[in-house]
């Protein structure tokens, strides 16, 4: 079971099931989950909120922006550009740190 924090806004939609995807670093610990594998989900503002999903496919690409071509970015919350979904997701992952390890788009269904 691999547990990840979210922030309340992107926790709402993955609750709500309007987002399917979620992204994340490449690193070390990302590079662990498979398909087929369990996230304990829990809301950065309030940790006993929690959600259980299921992996259900794996995406990965050298940045964002590129992600952002492979997979339909709504379904990661987002409804801009691809530049915009760079620009988003490098306050969270600095473009050093997605040049080192690359980037993840995680799809999920909730259990």
């Amino acid at each position: 079971m691999h547990q990840m924090k979210v922030r309340r806004i992107y926790y709402t939609k993955l609750k709500e099931k309007t987002k399917t995807i979620e992204l994340r670093l490449n690193d070390e610990k990302r590079q662990k989950i498979k398909i087929g594998d369990k996230i304990e989900f829990s809301c950065a503002e309030n940790l006993e909120d929690k959600l259980f999903v299921e992996v259900t496919a794996l995406y990965k690409a050298a940045n964002f922006k590129e992600l952002s071509g492979k997979i339909d970015i709504k379904k990661a919350g987002f409804s801009g550009t691809p530049e915009e979904v760079q620009q988003i997701m490098e306050e969270f992952y600095p473009s050093i740190e997605q040049q080192k390890y690359g980037v993840l788009g995680i799809e999920i269904k909730r259990i």
